[in-house]
């Protein structure tokens, strides 16, 4: 009879102790938003495939966090602002979504973020670039977490003034994403004793690239700095090709170019061109594991922005299983005061500007010998520290940071 008494007062206690952490979570159910480009210029960098990691990550979680199931809801943003606006206000609204999660176009981050800090509810951006998501338009409510403009230009912009390439013509994709990439090239540049001859603006996105590559040409300089991404990096580096701009002795600066970017030049047409990456599937066993995984769902090798989406979520969900509720500024300073060491990143580190700061690597693309597989692209040239890579706080103009 007492030992009948005991399990029951055990069962009860315990049932009662679920119960309280279940109801520390707001409606019982935590609720993830993924918004990216499922269909346009950037599908490829996340897109589609960036769903399929966050839910690898819910997965490996076990579909529940403290007894509350995990829901994830997604839409295409088709890289507009204002679908990304009335989006994430009907997420919030009317789904109860906690968090939201992927972005891409830097213009769609911002005006879902704007969003998302009134309602005080948290997005993690995986897919955005913009060094100034964390700058001048950091939130209490956001974290950025993948990469941004600076380490790029830190990292490929110095390999490349270093190694010679000493007058640089700029060709930027023309909104917020693209200026604050120019801007950080030029930094870079100047800072290491080159020039910048010319800087050229084309719409977002763009299919002919023949103008500006002409003009690329008639510049004279030594360096092509590309401050676009996905299909127009692409396009821009083919038109290229057909031009002949580096048979005639000029050479192109990738600033944000991705694995599925080589990918789909091939070895042969973007072999040497020097790029900084966030992550690379072929980089050590734990990796190579999660790629595998991955693979096996999509068919493809996971990019860095893939690995991030997949790290960030089970970052998020670890915190709230460590501190029992979703509540965005509890869980979030969790995740700040939390080192991430996983397969994505070996003690990276949420800064109070929000930005997640973490090694990155100098990669340079394989030649058609080296490979030995459509996937095997990049060798890793060398490792950029944190500490080197991102913004210094002295420098930040975030207004969460007291310098």
């Amino acid at each position: 009879m007492k030992t009948m008494k005991k399990l029951l007062t055990a069962a009860v206690a315990s049932t009662m102790i679920a119960s309280a952490a279940q109801a520390a979570i707001s409606d019982n159910e935590v609720r993830i938003g993924y918004l990216a480009d499922m269909s346009g210029t950037y599908r490829d960098l996340a897109g589609p495939n960036g769903l399929t990691a966050l839910r690898m990550a819910v997965e490996d979680f076990g579909g529940q966090v403290n007894g509350a199931p995990i829901r994830v809801v997604s839409a295409d943003d088709r890289n507009s602002p204002d679908v990304a606006s009335s989006t994430v206000r009907q997420w919030i609204e009317a789904d109860g979504v906690d968090m939201v999660a992927g972005m891409v176009a830097t213009s769609v981050a911002l005006a879902a973020v704007n969003i998302i800090e009134r309602a005080d509810k948290l997005a993690i951006i995986s897919g955005s670039a913009a060094s100034s998501i964390t700058n001048e338009h950091c939130t209490p409510n956001h974290i950025h977490y993948v990469y941004d403009t600076y380490p790029l230009a830190n990292g490929t912009a110095k390999a490349v003034v270093d190694e010679g390439g000493k007058s640089w013509f700029i060709l930027t994709a023309d909104y917020a994403f693209g200026h604050a990439l120019e801007a950080d090239i030029e930094r870079v540049v100047t800072a290491n004793g080159g020039t910048v001859v010319q800087k050229v603006r084309h719409p977002f996105p763009t299919g002919d690239f023949s103008s500006f590559i002409l003009q690329a040409q008639s510049s004279g300089a030594d360096v092509v700095g590309l401050a676009n991404a996905g299909s127009d990096t692409i396009n821009a580096i083919t038109t290229a090709g057909e031009f002949g701009l580096t048979q005639s002795g000029q050479s192109i600066a990738a600033m944000v170019m991705f694995l599925n970017d080589v990918h789909a030049l091939g070895v042969e047409a973007a072999q040497g061109i020097q790029l900084t990456t966030g992550w690379y599937w072929d980089m050590n066993d734990e990796t190579r594991a999660w790629a595998d995984r991955f693979m096996e769902r999509t068919g493809v090798r996971p990019g860095m922005v893939h690995a991030g989406i997949y790290s960030s979520t089970m970052h998020y969900l670890n915190a709230i299983q460590a501190t029992g509720t979703d509540d965005t500024q509890t869980v979030r300073r969790h995740m700040m005061d939390t080192p991430i060491n996983d397969m994505f990143a070996t003690n990276g580190i949420i800064r109070e500007d929000g930005r997640m700061v973490h090694d990155m690597y100098l990669a340079q693309v394989k030649t058609p010998a080296e490979s030995t597989n459509e996937w095997d692209l990049y060798n890793i040239v060398r490792t950029i520290p944190a500490d080197e890579a991102y913004r210094p706080l002295s420098e930040s103009v975030c207004r969460l940071v007291n310098n």
